[in-house]
């Protein structure tokens, strides 16, 4: 490191005199240090691998801005300034400055912003599930319009609308657009376009993996992209599944596949610092039956054995023989082991009570009635791809019935409830950013209209 001076005559050394002695030491010059992997360097110094990478960094910041490739004046005033190497070089942001770079994409409803803590913010991956009509697709429409829109609401930046079933419903946007007070007030310079969404459709799993793996940075890098929306994650997934893939190794290489999805997607949000956004299909879940105990018989008496039942035939006219000889058929052998019923109904560690957490469907029986009545969901492509993501929102769909109420509870009377309408709620099954919605709660309630989705009595 004797020629670092001679390079950069201005590098303040005075931060780094604890690595530049061993560095010199090992014969390693500037060219080394920016040139060769840092935990070469670190190995060949002895010096800790996170010092090593600082150092090259800042070498690499002061070259730039003196050949004016980058202006890096900002960047050097903050280390020459600071006294302190780790509040200069840390590695880690205090929550203050997290806070301070908080960006999300509003959905245009305060109820609903509220509920999903300020919005959806980027660096993470959020799923939203729910069944069939439950509002996925025009929740995901609309994001794509307000992420255009400048801060606060939005990031001001294109998005990108991937998608695995069917192609993008620009008339649908045409008409949110026209229909949203908020969005049709706006002057045309800060109106979100069509022209700033591009889209993608992945019509197979293979097209799926290369276009994430290959085309998406291009684009994200060449475009300045804000929000990557897939619609939706389990369509391909689901289409690949073959009468051969309950196998063991094939439900391995699956798990391996859906890791490297959320890893690749969250490097992409990560380092280009937007938002991906996926919706999730469900699929019915049964919730386990109450166990059952069997008879108790009288303590000290030893179950029945089958040839005490058939030792003494009894007469061929008599109805009580044939009684015992038909008992006797259906009675165990004595070496069998007898059936246990004793578990209970909901153990803690089982899965069936686990997935009441992170499904967005609880089976428990702190529900109330309605609750239970609703069909159980579960999100598709199961635990594994519930562990990439960060925040998992339930778009859960009821339907409302109307009648008498005291002879809906029994069956002679049950046919004159009839269906009136849908009610959907918004549920944060679990996020970093907000609380989650309550097990006995129901969510935000919401409606679908055609300037997007409001909560229930606010108007936009």
């Amino acid at each position: 490191m004797t020629d670092l001076l001679h390079t950069l005559p201005n590098f303040p050394t005075k931060h780094y005199t604890h690595l530049i002695p061993s560095l010199e030491k090992s014969l390693i010059t500037t060219t080394d240090l920016l040139t060769l992997d840092p935990l070469e360097v670190a190995k060949r110094a002895h010096l800790p691998l996170l010092d090593v990478r600082r150092l090259a960094n800042h070498v690499l910041a002061s070259l730039q801005s003196q050949l004016g490739v980058i202006d890096g004046t900002e960047a050097l005033r903050k280390y020459e300034e600071s006294s302190n190497l780790e509040d200069a070089l840390s590695l880690k942001a205090s929550g203050r400055t997290i806070s301070k770079e908080w960006s999300a994409i509003s959905t245009l409803d305060p109820l609903l912003d509220a509920a999903l803590g300020g919005g959806i913010p980027t660096t993470y991956i959020t799923e939203v599930t729910g069944e069939s009509g439950a509002g996925k697709t025009q929740f995901l429409l609309s994001i794509l319009l307000t992420a255009q829109l400048p801060p606060p609401r939005g990031l001001s930046r294109p998005s990108v609308y991937i998608s695995t079933e069917h192609p993008l419903p620009t008339s649908r946007l045409a008409q949110l657009l026209r229909s949203n007070l908020y969005l049709s007030s706006l002057p045309n310079s800060t109106k979100p376009s069509l022209t700033r969404i591009f889209s993608i459709q992945t019509p197979d799993l293979e097209s799926q993996d290369h276009i994430l793996a290959y085309q998406l940075p291009v684009l994200l890098a060449r475009h300045n992209i804000g929000l990557i929306v897939i619609d939706s994650i389990a369509a391909n997934y689901r289409a690949e599944r073959s009468s051969s893939s309950t196998s063991g190794a094939a439900l391995g290489l699956r798990s391996t596949q859906l890791m490297q999805l959320g890893h690749g997607l969250r490097s992409l949000a990560r380092e280009h610092n937007c938002a991906v956004v996926v919706s999730n299909q469900v699929a019915d879940r049964f919730a386990p039956l109450p166990s059952s105990s069997p008879p108790q018989r009288p303590p000290g008496s030893s179950p029945p054995s089958v040839h005490s039942q058939i030792s003494s035939p009894p007469h061929p006219d008599s109805n009580q023989g044939m009684q015992s000889l038909d008992a006797a058929v259906m009675l165990p052998p004595p070496s069998l082991p007898q059936p246990q019923f004793s578990s209970p109904q909901y153990p803690i560690l089982t899965l069936d009570h686990q997935q009441n957490f992170f499904t967005g469907w609880s089976s428990g029986p702190h529900n109330d009635q309605n609750q239970k009545n609703q069909n159980l969901k579960t999100p598709s492509l199961g635990l594994v791809w519930t562990n990439q993501i960060a925040c998992r929102i339930a778009l859960v769909k009821e339907q409302q019935m109307f009648g008498n109420s005291e002879e809906g509870d029994n069956v002679e009377g049950a046919a004159d409830w009839t269906p009136r309408q849908w009610k959907r709620y918004l549920k944060v099954v679990f996020a970093s950013w907000a609380a989650a919605t309550g097990s006995e709660e129901r969510g935000t309630e919401f409606e679908i209209w055609s300037g997007g989705l409001r909560a229930v009595g606010q108007g936009n």
